[in-house]
């Protein structure tokens, strides 16, 4: 394969401000992973000519779109897969940086999660919002550039989208990994939570806290999960991923959240809904509506539980942070600062009983996953609302339900879940994602049923609008 830079020599200021921009990426970078590393397996394609072709459009992109806080050229003879890390996690010979202005440490080692990984090179700490709770990152969202990326794992989903890695691990706590993997019509996955999966991440919320990873399809996902192992080691000793069973290609039974039928969702996204549960019908998979009961009712509690556990630990952070925070960042944390002591006792015991009897959600209902919209509404353009004031809602707000959304039920039962995406808006030219959510340690069978979507809706093709 003759290898062809369509950027070499234009510095990034003359290739345009749209994002039709990304069309220039050579066709090497654009290849699914996959097939690009086909070619570089069977020695059609160099590594060190992959790596200096890589270097210079995840340079030239990342001028263009902001999505790190460091970048790095990779050796001409390192592993050919690119990583990117939130800037909340721990990569040794990085330093991170929080999301602030000033603040940095050194770590020795990197964070449980990128223990393990074989075949990949790290090469660049990427944005993320203050402390995980500022609104705000300062992102171009590279195939939406009128939808805000929004999220604290932004630039994971950014830098994946640009082609500037070709995977990223951030953190999501609510939707953290997958509101902006949604917003820039890329695949991410949340993974079950597991306390040992936290060494080396700065906590928010370690009750709900989990590492998420992010790449551009479901197929680039699912060959990543063989390829680099998505290492880590939870409390059990070894990975949960690495030892759960292979996803079964029979009939997965889906259920699709009755409480969903039943709300104020805006028409685009029943009608997204409606397609994704098709496309998993035209693979063979039963697909039922029904009503996941009282852990709904929860996900409210998830925000305070966040809040609280943010407040709590800035109590600590305070002390060695030393920075100037935005105002945004101090009233997300505030809100936490309003959950009293019974109300936070009150919310850890129900977390336990819900998560105590999460089977029923699934084998006691017969059901594989449950399939849910990411969010109610459909993304808005920039600035046609007004931006909240915190990235954390508080109870008795304007709007308040909605600001809840669907995330934080998998977050609040500590299950894993994955976003992707299925159309695009006729209003807002937004991408519209679903989330399929799933028992514990089930992550490869909920990438196997994002592939068949996938592959029904012809793989969802990236328009710029």
């Amino acid at each position: 394969m003759t290898v062809v830079d369509p950027i070499a020599d234009v510095p990034p200021a003359f290739l345009g401000a749209g994002p039709e921009w990304l069309a220039r990426r050579p066709e090497l970078v654009a290849l699914g992973l996959r097939e690009r590393m086909a070619l570089l397996d069977g020695g059609e394609v160099a590594r060190a000519e992959w790596h200096a072709l890589a270097s210079r459009w995840s340079f030239a992109a990342d001028a263009r779109y902001r999505a790190c806080a460091e970048l790095r050229s990779s050796a001409p003879d390192a592993p050919p897969i690119r990583l990117g890390v939130k800037d909340t996690v721990d990569v040794a010979g990085f330093p991170t940086r929080l999301g602030l202005r000033r603040y940095r440490h050194h770590a020795q080692r990197s964070a449980a999660p990128l223990l393990g990984l074989t075949n990949v090179t790290a090469i660049a700490k990427v944005v993320t919002t203050e402390l995980n709770v500022g609104i705000g990152s300062g992102c171009v969202n590279p195939c939406f550039p009128q939808i805000d990326p929004a999220g604290s794992s932004t630039g994971s989903a950014v830098a994946v989208a640009a082609g500037i890695c070709d995977v990223s691990l951030g953190t999501d706590v609510l939707g953290s990994v997958r509101w902006p993997a949604g917003r820039c019509g890329v695949t991410g996955l949340r993974m079950t939570h597991d306390p040992g999966w936290l060494d080396g991440i700065f906590p928010l919320s370690p009750a709900m806290d989990a590492p998420g990873w992010v790449a551009r399809t479901a197929d680039d996902l699912a060959f990543l999960w063989d390829r680099i192992g998505f290492g880590g080691r939870g409390s059990s000793g070894g990975s949960p991923l690495l030892c759960a069973a292979a996803p079964g290609r029979g009939r997965a039974r889906v259920a699709v959240a009755g409480e969903v039928l039943e709300s104020d969702v805006d028409v685009e996204i029943r009608v997204a809904l409606d397609v994704a549960g098709a496309a998993l019908r035209d693979h063979g998979h039963d697909v039922t509506a029904r009503a996941i009961g009282e852990p709904w009712s929860w996900r409210g509690a998830a925000w305070e539980l966040c809040a609280r556990d943010a407040w709590d630990g800035y109590q600590d952070w305070q002390r060695w942070i030393g920075d100037d925070l935005l105002e945004s960042t101090r009233r997300a944390l505030a809100v936490g600062a309003e959950v009293d002591d019974a109300r936070h006792v009150e919310i850890c015991r129900a977390m336990a009983r819900q998560r105590a009897s999460r089977d029923n959600l699934f084998s006691g209902r017969n059901v594989d996953a449950w399939l849910v919209p990411l969010d109610p509404d459909v993304p808005q353009p920039i600035g046609s609302v007004a931006r909240a004031s915190s990235s954390i809602p508080r109870p008795g707000d304007p709007g308040y339900d909605r600001s809840v959304g669907f995330t934080p039920l998998a977050s609040f039962l500590g299950l894993p879940a994955i976003t992707f995406p299925v159309a695009c808006s006729d209003a807002t030219g937004a991408p519209l994602a679903m989330q399929l959510i799933g028992p514990p340690h089930s992550e490869r069978s909920l990438i196997a049923l994002a592939q068949d979507v996938a592959t029904s809706v012809g793989g969802f093709e990236l328009r710029p609008r």
